[in-house]
């Protein structure tokens, strides 16, 4: 974990990308994130901004991100903000900050169905047979208690 530890939480704008860089072959996962901002005006009236953050997953946390998000889930990550210089195809010096992921959660506060990816027996984490959608059930009677 880091020293200045943040945590966004956001739902994904794209599929995340995976690539591997170097001669190792290091795994890079990178995906944006929209987090939504809401407040109420002086006049009463509800007002809504969002800013978007590019996310970076390293090895095998990027790995295994990779089978599991894709746009559209609401995630939670945890890492640290990093920024970082680069010349642009036109020699223009331009900056960026980014989230360096130590952790990412997909939120369950959202979800209303859960489909699993297969394990595609080496091809990458890619989705095999579709599997019907599994919807939340739960019944809980009076006197239920979690332990």
């Amino acid at each position: 974990m880091s020293a200045s530890p943040a945590t966004f939480i956001g739902n994904i704008t794209q599929d995340p990308e995976l690539r591997f860089l170097g001669e190792n072959g290091a795994p890079k996962l990178g995906f944006s994130i929209a987090v939504n901002h809401f407040w109420t005006d002086q006049s009463g009236e509800k007002q809504e901004k969002a800013s978007f953050f590019n996310v970076v997953a390293w090895r095998n946390l990027g790995e295994d991100a990779a089978g599991v998000l894709e746009k559209g889930m609401r995630v939670i990550v945890t890492g640290r903000l990093e920024q970082r210089s680069y010349e642009d195809k036109d020699g223009n010096k331009r900056s960026v900050v980014e989230l360096i992921a130590d952790d990412i959660g997909v939120s369950t506060r959202s979800i209303s169905s859960v489909e699993r990816r297969q394990n595609g027996g080496g091809n990458g984490g890619g989705r095999s047979a579709q599997r019907p959608k599994l919807k939340a059930q739960a019944t809980i009677s009076e006197g239920d208690e979690p332990f």
